[in-house]
């Protein structure tokens, strides 16, 4: 059992990765599902290694994407270092899968029957950190006179319970749409991908935790994009979708003025 002294050992090192602390543009990047590490203690949580490889136990080539992206727009950029399956990072500690028992075709059994105490312990461990320091870096820039636009990379599976997802980017938004309509009207006409509104999620599955937390509080330009991972399998791929969303974001941007 994973309790609040011992669910991170001293080696495991941080929750919480940052990467580009110094970065000065107005973009923060977040990735909630960088990894798919498990705490040393947490051991394989009755998974198979195929398993544990595949998409419930992190979001593949995200995180690379992310960090060119990162390069590209001078960003900071926060990131998870543990697997989503011990605590999905963009879920409330309230909600069912933040520590899910079930995860797609996969039964999870080292979450399954989690005591309150192991909950909190996770919820301790790993979201807290996790958040307060995407709400601090918010709360130095707005600070500073600054506007943060909040922007979290993900990406999914091109096959999910068996049906055949067709979209290659969605841009996701909760209640504030001026990003995401803004980057939806700077793609349009451009066929590199197919590009859609709140697919393959929509806020509708809970998916847009982290933008509820950190951008619409405070009124932050925000938006969360979803890349279907085979297409960002390698390096060649990674850099096309990270300048591609560069981009995207750049003119969404412009257009909407400082």
């Amino acid at each position: 059992m994973l309790t609040r002294s011992d669910i991170l050992a001293t080696s495991d090192g941080e929750a919480v990765a940052v990467y580009k602390p110094q970065g000065d543009g107005r973009v923060l990047l977040v990735c909630e599902h960088a990894s798919r590490r498990l705490p040393q203690r947490a051991g394989d949580l009755g998974l198979s290694a195929e398993a544990l490889n595949s998409h419930i136990a992190w979001d593949p080539g995200a995180l690379a994407v992310a960090e060119l992206m990162a390069d590209a727009l001078d960003s900071t950029l926060i990131s998870q270092r543990f697997s989503r399956l011990v605590y999905d990072c963009n879920r409330p500690p309230e909600s069912p899968s933040a520590m899910p028992e079930v995860s797609e075709i996969y039964e999870v059994p080292g979450n399954r029957d989690l005591s309150p105490a192991e909950r909190f312990a996770r919820t301790a461990a790993l979201y807290v950190p996790f958040h307060d320091r995407i709400a601090s870096e918010v709360a130095s820039r707005r600070a500073r006179g600054m506007a943060p636009v909040v922007v979290t990379i993900h990406s999914f599976t091109p096959v999910y319970m068996g049906k055949r997802r067709e979209v290659e980017i969605g841009i996701l938004h909760d209640e504030d749409s001026r990003l995401a309509d803004a980057m939806l009207a700077a793609v349009s006409g451009n066929t590199s991908y197919r590009v859609e509104r709140n697919e393959p999620y929509g806020p509708a599955d809970g998916v847009t935790h982290s933008l509820r937390l950190h951008a619409l509080p405070f009124g932050l330009l925000n938006v969360m994009i979803e890349i279907r991972n085979d297409l960002i399998a390698d390096a060649a791929g990674q850099q096309r979708a990270a300048d591609y969303l560069t981009g995207s974001i750049q003119e969404a941007l412009g257009r909407l003025g400082p």
